[in-house]
This record gives structure tokens, C-alpha cells and sequence, in this order.
């Protein structure tokens, strides 16, 4: 059997050893548990939202759940794994919003919760704003804030420019309001097509893509 042959460097590189990173977890948690002690004495909600929040970090930072990432691995790797995570995301919304929705609807079908809002040239503008954007910055908004948490000092810099961003939009929003927002419609499909077509519409639309992505993924995957 031949023998493969191994350069000296190779032989003499030292083995990085891994820290031990159990005793830094351990002291986060208990900073994490004092500060949800504390803001709940303050305010119940404060310590729930506290929670909650640490919670939501924790899955995202475990899942590397991203937005921007479900958008561009199909097309930069063709793994469609975190597009399916969102389109799963979406299905679990759509069948809670909507049960939230129609039992306020039943009560009063003239307030409905939740934010429905005009759709237009405004909507496709920001979009596409957007989206430029989470590429330029290499992530959404949950994304950012659990790059920053790991450390990563680019997304630091991407926070200041997101609140930046949000402060000149809330500054010119009256100005899209007037020229854009006030004369668009207000869509909102269990009015147009009936609450039956619409949930069940929107989550045979969701279950396709999610078929489409998972093809996809299989496809590109055989390729390789």
C-alpha cells in the first residue's frame, strides 16, 4: 500500500486545543438570570419579554436562522434548508394569525387585530431597498443581532447603519404617506376571496414552495 507523503510543516503544526467554553456559558446564565430577576421586580412584562428574548437568541444563534440566508443559499450553495425553515415559519403564522383573526371577527367584524396596511409602488420600493440592503450587509435584522452577539465586529457596524437607516425613514415617512401610501389600497384577502380561500389558499401556496425548495435542494444536491 502506498504511503501518502507528509510535509514536515504538517508534521510539526501544533493541535489547537479547543477552550473549555462550559464556564462562560454558565456565567451568561446567571447574568441572564439576575438581569430577568431584576426587570421582573420592576415589571412582570419586562421580566417575560426578558425571557422570552434570551429564549429567541438562543434558537436563532443554535438554528443560524436567517432571512437573508434563506434568500441567497439557494442560490450561492443550493441548500434550501433555512427556506424551508421560513416557509415552515410562515405556515405556523399564517394558521395562528388567522385564528386570532377570525375568532376577533366573529366577535366585531369591524376590528380585526393586527396591522393591515395600503400595498403599492411603496411596498415594491422598499422591497427592493431592503433586500439590497440585507445583502449588502450579509443579514436581516435577527440575523445582525445574533452575529453581534457572537462577536462578529461587522455586524456592529451594520447596527449603527440599520438604526441610522430606520431614523431617515421615520423622518421622511409623512413624505411617503402623502405622495404614496395615503391613495393605495388596502388588500386584505379574507375580505376579497372569503376566510376558507384564504387561509387554506395561503397555506397551499406556502406547502408548494415548500415542496418547490425541497426539490430544488435534492436536485442541486444530486448534481454534486
Amino acid at each position: 500500500m502506498a504511503e501518502v507523503a507528509v510535509s514536515p510543516k504538517a508534521r510539526t503544526r501544533p493541535v489547537k486545543i479547543k477552550k473549555n467554553q462550559i464556564p462562560y456559558a454558565a456565567s451568561v446564565l446567571v447574568v441572564i438570570v439576575i438581569a430577568g430577576i431584576v426587570l421582573g421586580a420592576q415589571n412582570p412584562k419586562l421580566g417575560l419579554m426578558w425571557v422570552f428574548g434570551s429564549a429567541l437568541g438562543f434558537v436563532l444563534q443554535k438554528s443560524r436562522f436567517c432571512f437573508t440566508a434563506s434568500l441567497r443559499d439557494p442560490v450561492l450553495t443550493g441548500s434550501t434548508s433555512l427556506t424551508r425553515a421560513v416557509l415552515i415559519g410562515l405556515a405556523v403564522a399564517t394558521a395562528g394569525f388567522a385564528a386570532v383573526q377570525y375568532s376577533a371577527f366573529l366577535k366585531n367584524p369591524a376590528v380585526i387585530p393586527g396591522n393591515i396596511n395600503p400595498v403599492g409602488l411603496h411596498t415594491a420600493i422598499g422591497a427592493a431597498m431592503f433586500g439590497i440592503g440585507m445583502v449588502i450587509a450579509g443579514g436581516c435584522a435577527s440575523g445582525t443581532l445574533m452575529r453581534m452577539g457572537e462577536g462578529f465586529m461587522q455586524q456592529w457596524i451594520v447596527i449603527v447603519a440599520f438604526i441610522g437607516g430606520s431614523v431617515w425613514a421615520a423622518h421622511d415617512f409623512g413624505w411617503w404617506e402623502k405622495a404614496m401610501i395615503h391613495n393605495a389600497p388596502t388588500v386584505w384577502l379574507p375580505n376579497v376571496i372569503g376566510w376558507p380561500a384564504a387561509v387554506f389558499g395561503q397555506l397551499a401556496l406556502l406547502g408548494f414552495l415548500y415542496w418547490l425548495a425541497d426539490w430544488y435542494d435534492r436536485r442541486k444536491n444530486k448534481a454534486l
